[in-house]
């Protein structure tokens, strides 16, 4: 428990702590081993490089290019990223998504005029 709490406070997911304590002959009791185990944890976590990553969806946008404008706009004001364009007299974006903003910018994009969405596998 005292190794979770430290993941909880790090607030972090996806990771393994290992604590390994060898016994050096002074008894610790329960209070000393929490102690140690806590500090232990604390420490790796303060000397690690913590990543943050999202998981992401992907979509294909197909559009005409009079509507490269509404299409742009929108991807702008909900800050989404670009992953691939075909500008053309028919356009092609893929959009990189946050999974929990997914569905909201599928149905945002389904009901633009003109503007067809497909999900990608990714």
């Amino acid at each position: 428990m005292p190794i979770y709490g430290q993941l909880q406070s790090f607030d972090v997911t996806n990771t393994l702590v290992v604590v390994v304590r060898y016994f050096g002959g002074t008894k610790l009791g329960v209070g000393g081993l929490i102690q140690a185990y806590k500090t232990a944890a604390q420490m790796a976590l303060e000397q690690s490089k913590i990543v943050k990553r999202t998981i992401d969806e992907n979509f294909l946008l197909k559009f005409e290019y009079p509507e490269m404008n509404t299409v742009m706009r929108m991807v702008k004001e909900e800050d989404l990223n670009i992953v691939d364009q075909k500008m053309e007299l028919s356009c092609e974006m893929e959009i990189s998504v946050r999974k929990k903003e997914a569905d909201r910018i599928f149905k945002l994009f389904e009901n633009t005029y003109k503007v067809a969405i497909k999900r990608l596998e990714n």
